[in-house]
């Protein structure tokens, strides 16, 4: 295995083409990438920045191995590569005299590519999150319901669904990347966002869910004003999303923190089983 054995493109369209079936074959496992992928697609190559994203695959002898795509800012995101392919991607890389702030992957994967990038550049790695993804088995009410009702957001949730994305990326530390107004545009095209009301018809909760790609629907974000929380409503709401996600036949996944033990918990109580562990890892000067 060479590093020349990994391609690199910015045409989205011929990666897919020649990429596309081996993404498929594990829809669990490359749900970040499927459905990163379908929305640039759909909403254009600069949805998270003005830098072209960046496309690669490991291609030996004809088959495709694993891939990688990065859509700057943010760090290169791995679908799952042994050590020694870790080093050549490292090389490929490093030869190009790219620059990354960091990576994304299952766990393994993540760790021995910071090792290789450390390796490589002199570059020190941070492990900034622990992420576990869930398969929705049989599901199940999470406990007591909260009054209200569940809605399908619409324009005229719009700025609401806006303020709660930037707050929601400001809570987990994202906030660079897509602007939230365009963002609530894409997700209410195609009712992607469930609100849940209180009582009184007052948005209380919100649970995103993405297209559906190669069989699979990943519900995200989940997010509660932090005034709110505590009160069922997020756990309802996602209940619900999970619900209709399962109704139309896909398989239904989702992340959590592994550092947040209460959304853990919750989406167990709701029918979520352990799929795979995750990382994200900060590259350091």
């Amino acid at each position: 295995m060479r590093p020349d054995d990994w391609h690199l493109t910015h045409d989205l369209d011929a990666f897919l083409d020649r990429a596309g079936g081996f993404l498929a074959s594990r829809p669990d496992l490359h749900t970040v990438p499927l459905t990163v992928l379908n929305g640039l697609r759909r909403r254009g190559l600069h949805v998270y920045g003005a830098e072209a994203p960046l496309f690669g695959m490991l291609d030996t002898g004809g088959e495709i191995r694993a891939v990688f795509f990065r859509t700057p800012p943010h760090g290169i995101y791995l679908t799952s590569l042994t050590e020694a392919e870790a080093e050549t991607l490292a090389a490929r890389l490093t030869a190009t005299g790219r620059r990354l702030p960091g990576v994304s992957a299952d766990r393994d994967t993540a760790a021995v590519f910071a090792a290789a990038w450390r390796r490589r550049t002199g570059t020190g790695s941070r492990l900034s999150q622990r992420q576990r993804l869930y398969r929705l088995g049989k599901p199940t009410a999470p406990g007591p319901i909260p009054a209200g009702r569940a809605r399908v957001a619409t324009a005229a949730d719009r700025d609401r669904l806006a303020r709660w994305h930037d707050a929601f990326a400001d809570d987990i530390g994202a906030r660079e990347g897509q602007d939230g107004g365009a963002w609530a545009d894409a997700r209410i095209a195609y009712g992607g966002i469930t609100l849940w009301e209180s009582a009184d018809g007052t948005p209380v909760s919100m649970a995103g869910v993405t297209p559906e790609v190669a069989g699979q629907i990943r519900v995200a974000p989940v997010y509660t004003p932090a005034g709110l929380r505590g009160r069922g409503y997020a756990g309802a709401v996602t209940a619900e999303v999970s619900r209709v996600a399962l109704a139309s036949g896909a398989e239904v996944l989702l992340f959590t923190d592994l550092a947040n033990p209460t959304s853990n918990a919750l989406y167990q109580r709701i029918g979520y089983r352990p799929v795979a562990d995750f990382a994200v890892y900060g590259f350091t000067a």
